[in-house]
Formats: structure tokens, sequence, C-alpha cells
């Protein structure tokens, strides 16, 4: 039984290998893709010097709007960050014809004082040009940069799938790394001394054990990030409620089709304020999204500089409706039934940003640590496939020769 659970290990770990690699390694950069964004791209983000004050976040997103009539903004943050410049996303928006412009961007900076846009880029454009680096890179670590195709996100569903096979090899290779009990000490050993192959098995086999629960965590949470709605909402809805999403009970349209929102961004926020504050939640509103889609408003609740949520389950969201200023949903941390703050936790989970910054130091290298996993289990089928093909060639020479053999040669 063990040389069947041994032989699928290797089959699923080929299939996920290049696939965990890539995951691997850029999951430990954009772990850090907000700090090194910044870094790569100064002139996206600061604000040159000036004595005369800044505009509301509200007031540029309305110029920007007048002034580019093809765009509405469709993501603003409500607080400026002391010398930085405001970071805009938008999207296309039909016009007087009934036509959808097409827009080769979607992200904006705009100068904090007079409105004007400083730079934009495409976010998550195939590119390695500084600009879009770190979006690329983020982009790449979950969809491979793969075409929709069907009406699919291709590429969110294959390494959604690739997520399911990790979760049920977890648990393969936590059994396989025991054969005996007499000799368990042996599964958390490294041979740093003896090097070579030994040490190459040991880093796969070993390494996986002291991290298992933590790799288990990821491809749990990976699940939940590609594939929230066909498996992970609905396996859990079974064991505990959840609450229903707006964006599970509305048809979306699309963008060409969808309804101007007959409240403003001020107007959805004043709402927002008023649910808010019935429900206990202190921190201003933060940030507000426009889904023309589904015709929602989306706004979040958090001091200036804590938009990423970082420490516990993230930031308070409520959805109101563009159309009649209704609330659709209350998302707070830690509210909810079991099945709603199990939900909360993935994306905190996932990045690390559950337990602040040494939580991003974990996923960074727990990335580092999947790479590794992922090419050392290469490197050992590769040295046991070379063996296999050796002894079939020795097994083959040290055949007898028989009379009538020989004389066919």
């Amino acid at each position: 039984m063990r040389s069947i659970w041994v032989k699928l290990h290797r089959w699923l770990g080929l299939f996920m290998a290049l696939f965990l690699f890539v995951s691997g390694l850029t999951g430990a950069l954009i772990a850090w893709d907000h700090e090194l964004d910044e870094w790569l791209n100064p002139q996206l983000f600061h604000a040159q010097p000036s004595t005369q004050p800044p505009l509301k976040p509200l007031q540029l997103a309305d110029r920007l709007e007048a002034g580019d009539t093809r765009l509405r903004v469709s993501y603003l943050p409500l607080h400026l960050e002391e010398g930085h410049n405001l970071g805009v996303v938008v999207e296309p928006r039909r016009d007087a014809q009934g036509q959808l412009p097409s827009l080769d961007f979607d992200q904006v900076a705009l100068d904090p004082r007079s409105g004007e846009v400083v730079g934009s880029r495409l976010w998550g454009e195939i590119s390695l040009a500084r600009e879009n680096l770190m979006p690329f890179l983020y982009k790449l670590h979950y969809t491979l940069h793969l075409p929709d195709g069907f009406g699919v996100e291709l590429g969110v569903l294959l390494l959604g799938i690739v997520a399911l096979v990790w979760v049920f090899d977890c648990f393969i290779a936590l059994w396989i790394s025991f054969p005996s009990r007499r000799t368990w000490r042996k599964s958390f050993e490294f041979r740093w001394k003896q090097g070579g192959h030994k040490l190459t098995f040991d880093l796969h086999r070993s390494g996986g054990v002291w991290i298992w629960a933590l790799l288990l965590t990821l491809a749990v949470t990976s699940v939940s990030m590609n594939l929230p709605f066909q498996v992970t909402r609905p396996l859990v809805n079974l064991f505990s409620p959840l609450t229903p999403s707006p964006f599970e009970q509305r048809t979306p349209t699309t963008l060409a089709e969808a309804v101007e929102p007959r409240l403003t961004r001020a107007e959805a926020i004043a709402r927002a304020q008023a649910e808010a504050r019935q429900r206990g939640i202190q921190a201003p509103p933060g940030g507000i999204y426009y889904s023309a889609e589904f015709g929602l408003y989306g706004i979040g609740f958090f001091a200036a500089g804590a938009d990423h949520g970082d420490g516990g389950l993230g930031n308070p969201w409520l959805t109101i409706d563009a159309q009649n200023g209704q609330l659709l949903s209350a998302d707070i941390p830690g509210r909810g039934s079991a099945g709603d703050v199990f939900m909360q936790a993935q994306f905190p989970l996932h990045s690390g940003r559950i337990l602040g910054l040494p939580g991003r130091i974990l996923v960074s290298l727990l990335g580092l640590a999947v790479a590794t996993l992922s090419l050392t289990g290469i490197l050992i089928w590769l040295r046991k496939r070379a063996g296999r093909v050796a002894a079939r060639q020795r097994a083959g020479k040290a055949q007898p020769v028989t009379p009538g053999d020989a004389l066919m040669q």
C-alpha cells in the first residue's frame, strides 16, 4: 500500500512542481509588493514638494473624471498619505452614444494639489519594465498570465485545481514521511555534513515535515483565493451557514450595459457612515469602490496607512446599492457565523497579514520553502529515474546469450 502512495505523491508532485515553484518565488516577493513597487517607482508614488494645500480625494476624483470623460474612478482611497500622490483605479465609461471607449491603462497617479495626472499604467501588464514589474509578478502568482477562455479565467481555474491537488498531497506526503515508528526521528533530521543526494532528500522530506501545518494552510487558502464560489464557500456552507454575498445574489452586467449610479460617491459614503455608527465601527471611511457590473458601492473603514489590513482579519467593508442607498452587506471582521469568520481569515492567512509584519516575513520565507520543495522533488525524481534507467540497462546486458541468439548476431 505504501508503494502506491509513494507513486501517487511522485506524480502529483511532478504535476504541481512548476506551478508551485513559480507561485512560491512570486509569493515571496509580493508579500512586499507595496513597498517594492514604491521603491521601484517613486515617480508614481512620491508627490513633488509644494506649499499649496492638497485637495480632498473626492475632489481629485471628480476632477479626473471631468477632464477625461472616457473613464470612471472605480476605486478611490479616501486618505492622502503625507508626501504621496493619490493612486486611483479607473475603468472605461460608456459615452453618450452608448459606446465603451478603450483605455490602455487602469491605474492613475494624481498630484494631490493640482489633480494633474503624473503617471498611469495597466495593472498586470506582461512587462518587466520598472513600473509594471510588481503588478506583473502579482498577477503571475495567481493566474500565470494565461488568457481567459470560454467565459472562464483559465489561469485562476488552473491554479485553483493545482491548489486542490496540493491539499490532498499534503496528507499523502505526511503519511509517507514516517515509514516506521522506530525511525520517526529521521523524518525530522537534516544530514548537513553528508550533503549531496542525502541532504537533497532531507530538505524535501524533513523540510516538508517541519513546516507541514504552514504548507497546508497555504494550500487551503490558495483554494479559497482562486476557487471561492466554486469550492470553498459551498463546502464551508455545509458546516456553518454563510452570509450571502451581494456578488452571489446579483446577476452581473457588462461595462457597456451598466446603468449609471444614482448615488454619488459622497452620498454613498455618508450612507455607509450612518450604518457604520450603528454597528460600532470607529474607524473613518478609508476607501470606496464602485462595481458597475453589480451596481453597488463598497466602502472600507480604516485609518490612514491601514488600507492593507495588516494585523487581524482585515478592515470592515459595507456594500451599498448604488441606486437606492440600501445596505446590502456588512463584512465586519470577527462578526457573523463561524463560516463567515473562516472566510474572512483566508486572505489574511494566505498573505501573512493576520500577524502583521512578522506574518509577512513568515509568508515570504514560506514562499522560498515551497520553491525549494518543488526543486528538490524534481531533483530526487531525476536521480531515481536515472537509477532505474541504469538498472534496466545493466539487466539487459546481464541476460545470458543462448546459442540461438548467438547465431542471430
